[in-house]
């Protein structure tokens, strides 16, 4: 059976990245997610090893010492999200491929690990204002995070030379058409 392969997509918030990937697994049947685990409590309906894997702070610190995470991060104090290597081996070892919705540090490490089994998409957007411009009309922020999120995205644009392809995403159509173009010649 033949391996599957990894699609990284990640990008400054409000660049479009989750629009793009919704995009692509409409396109796509033979992709999965692989299943993160976290320390949060489940919310909800959520279950343990489909939602997210639920760790102790402890566990997750000892995933980490024993390099059993392609990439991790802790979001807020002791509140940690990583995905497991064993998981995405499991997925890619189906023939499955997998996509990644990740952070641009997240992304950098997955393509770091799978090299040129892996394609790494950066979402860019085409200014700093306009991005800022696109977090305001969402409304689902205060200024302050705005300007947290604004700030970040301008430290997180330093990433896109990590990655195998930056789309900048000016108009949507054109950065979807661009995305489904990158993942199409890298599949086949």
């Amino acid at each position: 059976m033949k391996e599957g392969k990894i699609i990284i997509v990640s990008a400054p918030s409000g660049a479009g990245k989750t629009t793009i990937v919704r995009h692509l697994l409409s396109k796509y049947s033979n992709f999965a997610f692989s299943v993160s685990a976290t320390t949060r409590k489940a919310r909800g309906n959520e279950v343990n090893g489909v939602d997210y894997f639920f760790l102790t702070i402890d566990e997750f610190k000892t995933k980490i010492n024993n390099n059993e995470f392609l990439e991790w991060q802790e979001v807020y104090p002791d509140n940690f999200y990583g995905s497991l290597k064993d998981e995405v081996e499991k997925i890619l070892n189906s023939g499955k491929n997998i996509l990644f919705d990740v952070d641009v540090v997240g992304g950098s490490n997955i393509k770091k690990y799978y090299g040129a089994r892996a394609l790494a998409l950066f979402i860019q957007p085409p200014s700093i204002p306009e991005l800022e411009k696109r977090l305001i009309a969402r409304s689902t922020d205060d200024q302050k995070v705005i300007r947290e999120r604004v700030e970040k995205a301008e430290r997180e644009l330093s990433y896109a030379p990590l990655f195998d392809t930056i789309i900048i995403n000016d108009t949507l159509e054109h950065a979807l058409q661009e995305a489904e173009i990158c993942v199409k010649n890298f599949l086949s």
